[in-house]
């Protein structure tokens, strides 16, 4: 039997019931308004039309206030007075509800001011839980109206999980916005967004850096505290409220007003003492409060969600050619604070799975599996759960990443770059549904704390797992809806040091940009046949490319939020801007005619998708996007007073300005080599050589190189399965582990790319896999279609740097680069030897014990940072 559409009511207002889907018998609608002047809008507008279709219309007055209604034909008014006490007057009420007849429609005055009758939130929430759903059940339509900031969480929780409608009315600059936070059982893409209120109708604000700005200024969070509560993060926030309350000449310059900012500073981020003298330098105590604002939960806030902050400021505060105060995008972030965490292990009996881990040192990705099942099995505690309901209310159905912020992380010293996840939550669907992806999101994230890069990472670098904890830094992320795609025109990351200077013109000390359109996990991630746009600062016009090598090693796929299917995907290029309707085609494409490449001129473009070359050249020479990216780098890394590196968002308007959404900063790692004289040894017999490398980007001397760990790439093209290629990153990862044993220097060598994604084009190991390897090399003969890929800036290439692993491309086919082919093909494999339940993989991986192989000399490799050169060889001990 087919189920029949409800019936359907106007509020009186045509773009609310557009925006609603209507009103249905039943529906409490509740209007949380900051000025009580807003309700009567919508108020008279429902009462009106509900006359004209011949509905009962009940005013019940009972506020002080001036009447919201004017008496009026088809309107009964009943007045009762609250000061008699709650049970006669919700007696009262549901006596005038059980009297009216059926489908009546039912306005009542501010309930908040209920509270000043009955001097406690807890019976005006009594009184709602049991008025709500007697209207409800007996079909009736009702509006109420409530003062935000006037009451607890736990009330206004109350009231929202009883009524069917709760919209959040606010204004910001002079403009009136209505934001539903709630509306059961009904839905549409843009129904839980802001939106704007004109006469034209209602706008949605579905811009990020919009929103953002919206709802900062709107400042929607009033901080909660317990007014008898003895908790440190009570008493510091409490003293400073009752502090600016009773100076009138209150500056951050007394004693006072520093004391007690270093205590909330240091509540906040921690003893890391070169975080907290940037802190107190560049933050206000206005800073630290917005920041405990969107605390959810209490404990430190991590090192990610410091770096960002800090990094803003610093942007704000030393003055330049670019003013970040306009040109930076506004951030709107909340934070999970570190004991939320420790609350979670301890409560899921997962406490003593950390500490027994911690004591291994290392953990298999097949054993991970188990762990992280056991944290989605976790709960959290019904206070935390309020919290992450205001979190979802808040960004509505726009588009949240979940995001590691551990205390260790994106340190002055460690990075921890890509150890821990981070989590897209598309978040569209019912509040209950984007309320269960966001859990489950944050819940992944606190298990990546003891995935097998984290652990191996922590352990190489002596932490103990009592020094890490993890905090969650929850950011709105940055785009607009394109199509039923969301995503960024810009992203990318930034090094304020380039250590891949292509060409001597270059200045390395000016950085270089990573540049991508869509989802900036494109520029960090190592991904297969695709290629972001690589950006000397100093050089911006140069490419490591030339001609059509352009179009060979251009961005082809995009990295997309799908707001149909609620989903991250990847998607071609082409795809994307199907129609050629995209606004900044001609910034960012070129266009390939007659065998050339040419920058587009015309708007839009006449070629079709597929000759359309994501180059951003227009972007470079036209607007000042490189300028603004070089700024920033070098104020951020003038105040760290050492490099540093970003990860950024970029927008441009219609009059090509730029505005940057600043991410994350943190100290770059730069190779200890740089700078200093390594030279490369000449006239060296051919039969020692191993091989050479003529685009080396890292740089240094690795002696002592005992065993070789070389897996061919013809065999692993034309020998390997699918299922044995799949499992090479395993197999690698226990000989990692093994020959670290033996404490001797250790090469591998693949085909590809090592840590790609696609095991077609390399070996998929991860962190743990390769954290003893001294030397990786890529080894690319072009005829199997293994080419490596310049992949710094991305997380892969800052473990290799951190690690100090020399990192080297090598050509076998290019006959300068000497490769010495008998050597590799010749020499004895003992991986039977030595692990023999990896004998299975032996026609694919080769072992090469270099003393036996080469009469007692180990192996050399020798990397020259001026020249980007490279030679391994054979030397004798």
């Amino acid at each position: 039997m087919q189920k029949m559409a409800p019936e359907m009511y106007s509020s009186g207002l045509l773009p609310l019931d557009k925006l609603l889907q209507g009103l249905r018998l039943g529906d409490n609608l509740v209007w949380q308004v900051d000025q009580l002047e807003d309700y009567p809008y919508f108020a008279r507008a429902f009462v009106t039309q509900s006359i004209r279709d011949g509905l009962d219309c009940i005013y019940l007055r009972f506020a002080p206030q001036t009447a919201i209604i004017e008496p009026c034909p088809g309107l009964t008014i009943k007045k009762i007075d609250p000061s008699l006490g709650f049970d006669y007057f919700s007696s009262e009420v549901h006596r005038i509800i059980e009297e009216c007849g059926p489908k009546s429609c039912f306005v009542f005055d501010n309930i908040s001011s209920l509270v000043n009758e009955w001097a406690t939130d807890e019976l005006l929430a009594n009184f709602f839980q049991v008025t709500c759903p007697y209207l409800f059940e007996l079909g009736h339509l009702a509006y109420f109206a409530l003062r935000r900031g006037q009451h607890g969480h736990s009330t206004i929780n109350r009231i929202r999980n009883t009524t069917q409608i709760l919209v959040d009315v606010y204004h910001v600059a002079g403009n009136t916005y209505i934001h539903p936070l709630k509306v059961w059982n009904r839905y549409s893409t843009q129904m839980f967004l802001p939106h704007l209120l004109s006469n034209e109708g209602l706008e949605p604000v579905s811009h990020s850096g919009d929103a953002a700005m919206l709802l900062t200024a709107a400042r929607l969070l009033p901080v909660e505290i317990k007014s008898q509560s003895i908790a440190p993060w009570d008493v510091v926030y409490r003293n400073i409220m009752q502090y600016q309350e009773n100076e009138t000449d209150f500056t951050e310059e007394t004693e006072e007003a520093k004391t007690l900012k270093g205590k909330l500073c240091q509540m906040i981020f921690g003893n890391h003492p070169k975080l907290n003298q940037l802190a107190d330098h560049y933050l206000t105590l206005n800073d630290l409060l917005q920041v405990r604002g969107r605390l959810i939960g209490s404990g430190r806030i991590g090192g990610k969600a410091a770096g960002m902050l800090i990094a803003r400021r610093v942007l704000v505060a030393d003055k330049g050619d670019t003013d970040f105060a306009q040109g930076l995008e506004e951030h709107d972030s909340f934070y999970i604070g570190s004991d939320v965490f420790f609350t979670f292990l301890i409560s899921n009996n997962l406490f003593q799975i950390r500490l027994e881990l911690s004591k291994k040192g290392r953990l298999s990705w097949d054993d991970f599996v188990e762990v992280e099942s056991r944290f989605l099995a976790g709960k959290f505690s019904e206070e935390i759960m309020e919290q992450f309901r205001k979190i979802i209310d808040y960004y509505g159905q726009a588009p949240i990443i979940v995001r590691s912020s551990s205390l260790l992380e994106d340190g002055f010293t460690d990075a921890f770059a890509g150890k821990y996840r981070s989590e897209f939550c598309t978040n569209q669907g019912s509040p209950e549904d984007r309320l269960k992806a966001f859990i489950k999101a944050v819940k992944l994230v606190y298990a990546s704390a003891l995935n097998p890069d984290a652990i191996s990472y922590r352990h190489k670098r002596g932490f103990g797992e009592g020094e890490e904890q993890m905090a969650i830094l929850v950011q709105r992320v940055s785009g607009m809806p394109y199509k039923h795609y969301f995503f960024p025109i810009l992203a990318g990351v930034a090094f304020s040091h380039n250590l891949y200077a292509w060409t001597a013109r270059i200045d390395p000390t000016k950085g270089m940009i990573r540049l991508v359109y869509g989802l900036g996990t494109r520029a960090v991630n190592r991904v297969s046949g695709d290629y972001p746009r690589m950006i000397a600062v100093s050089h911006p016009q140069l490419r490591p490319e030339i001609g059509m090598g352009i179009a060979k090693y251009s961005q082809r796929l995009v990295d997309v939020l799908n707001l149909k299917t609620n989903t991250f995907e990847v998607k071609p290029f082409a795809e994307i801007i199907e129609g050629n309707n995209y606004p900044a085609l001609p910034l960012l494409t070129s266009e390939i005619a007659d065998g050339y490449l040419r920058d587009l001129i015309s708007t839009p473009p006449t070629s079709s998708g597929k000759n359309l070359i994501l180059t951003f050249n227009n972007l470079i020479n036209q607007t000042k996007m490189v300028n603004v990216i070089g700024e920033i780098l070098t104020k951020l890394e003038r105040a760290w007073a050492q490099p540093i590196d970003i990860e950024f968002t970029a927008y441009v308007d219609d009059a090509r300005k730029i505005r940057v959404n600043l991410l994350q900063c943190r100290s770059l790692r730069v190779h200890r080599s740089a700078g200093t004289e390594i030279r490369i040894p000449k006239n060296l017999p051919k039969e020692r050589v191993l091989f050479r490398s003529n685009q080396a980007i890292s740089a240094g001397v690795v002696s002592d190189i005992r065993y070789i760990i070389y897996i061919d790439p013809q065999k692993y093209d034309e020998v390997a399965t699918y299922e044995e290629k799949s499992m090479l990153g395993r197999v690698i990862g226990k000989l990692n582990s093994h020959l670290h044993d033996k404490e001797s220097m250790v090469m591998a060598m693949g085909p590809g790319r090592w840590g790609s994604s696609n095991i077609e084009l390399g070996v998929n190991v991860s962190y743990s896999d390769i954290d003893d390897i001294a030397v990786l090399v890529e080894v690319a003969h072009e005829k199997a279609g293994h080419v490596p890929e310049v992949s710094y800036g991305t997380h892969f290439f800052q473990d290799l740097v951190e690690a100090e692993i020399l990192y080297l491309p090598v050509y076998p086919d290019d006959t300068t680069a000497d490769f010495n082919t008998k050597f590799f093909t010749d020499s004895p494999n003992i991986l039977e030897d030595i692990l023999p339940e990896l004998s299975n993989f032996k026609d694919v991986v080769q072992v090469i014990d270099v003393k036996a192989a080469a009469s007692g000399a180990t192996a050399k490799v020798i990397g020259d940072p001026r020249t980007h050169r490279a030679i391994c060889f054979l030397e004798n001990n």
